[in-house]
């Protein structure tokens, strides 16, 4: 069975209960401890969070379930973290936006390598990533309001996947992986696309616009909801597949740059906070995509 079939084999079966759900966030991190460039977050298979920027530009700290933070590793010189995507239970990848890379980082051995280079790109910003290891690179440039996506090969190889586009941002898969979203931070817009198997995009369209506020990273649920970081509003919007805002999150601090899923059943959202140097976090009414991605790569034999 390959990674694909298990991972939808993982989420027909995940618990997808809507119990529980808050309306606002609450602290998980220490405030101060992350540069204003504090982004990432992703979660490991044992519960453990990842973010950049700890302490200084080009590090990455890891937290246990408490929040307690501490060194994980530093990055090659000339290299800036942002989003981080696992790839496998002991594997992920880090967009590398002042060294135009994708980093790829085992976790066993906290060995760094380049997984991808282009040196076209603006500034790579966040990724997404398939069960079979297709990468989706959001590429804006802000100083022209403009932006583009990349297509990374499980084998790295880079192709760009969609260009005229406005600053794009935040950027996930659907859980049947047969669209792909991303949003315009300046332009308040969230696109879909469809995706094909080999990581064509076609079928562009718009889902949403906001009329007020940024945004920044976001993510799906396994019901294929998005959760937007509203980047200087103070909020992470809840987007439903058609398009719909159907639930408001506030945050404690104002500038929310991303979001991940973790916790013991996949409904804890973990978000960073560029304005108080930390993460926050709260409670989703069902668990995370990427999550039940990380369940099925355990799985596998």
């Amino acid at each position: 069975m390959n990674r694909l079939l298990i991972y939808l084999f993982f989420l027909n079966s995940s618990i997808v209960s809507s119990a529980f759900a808050q309306t606002q966030s609450k602290k998980f991190s220490t405030e101060g401890e992350f540069t204003n460039n504090c982004e990432g977050p992703a979660v490991d298979n044992e519960g453990n969070v990842y973010a950049v920027n700890f302490a200084r530009d080009g590090t990455v700290a890891i937290m246990n379930k408490k929040g307690k933070s501490g060194f994980f590793l530093t990055l090659p010189k000339g290299s800036t973290g942002n989003g981080i995507r696992f790839g496998d239970k002991n594997t992920f990848y880090i967009a590398d936006f002042t060294g135009h890379n994708v980093l790829k980082v085992d976790l066993i051995t906290k060995d760094i390598s380049v997984f991808a280079n282009e040196p076209k790109m603006n500034q790579p910003n966040d990724l997404a990533i398939t069960a079979n290891g297709h990468i989706f690179c959001s590429d804006p440039n802000w100083k022209e309001n403009t932006g583009q996506i990349w297509h990374i090969t499980p084998d790295g190889k880079t192709s760009l996947a969609a260009e005229n586009m406005g600053t794009t941002n935040g950027i996930d898969v659907s859980p049947d992986e047969k669209t792909l979203y991303v949003n315009e931070s300046v332009q308040r817009n969230v696109w879909a696309f469809d995706l094909s198997p080999e990581g064509k995009l076609s079928n562009k369209r718009l889902l949403h616009k906001f009329e007020d506020g940024g945004m920044d990273g976001m993510r799906c649920d396994i019901h294929g909801n998005l959760y937007i970081a509203r980047h200087g509003k103070g909020e992470v919007a809840v987007l439903s597949p058609e398009g719909k805002v159907i639930q408001t999150i506030q945050t404690i601090g104002k500038k929310v740059s991303n979001i991940c899923f973790g916790g013991k059943n996949g409904k804890t959202c973990y978000i960073t906070l560029q304005d108080r140097g930390c993460l926050e976090k709260f409670n989703a009414k069902t668990a995370g995509r990427e999550w039940a991605m990380m369940k099925a790569y355990a799985k596998e034999k």
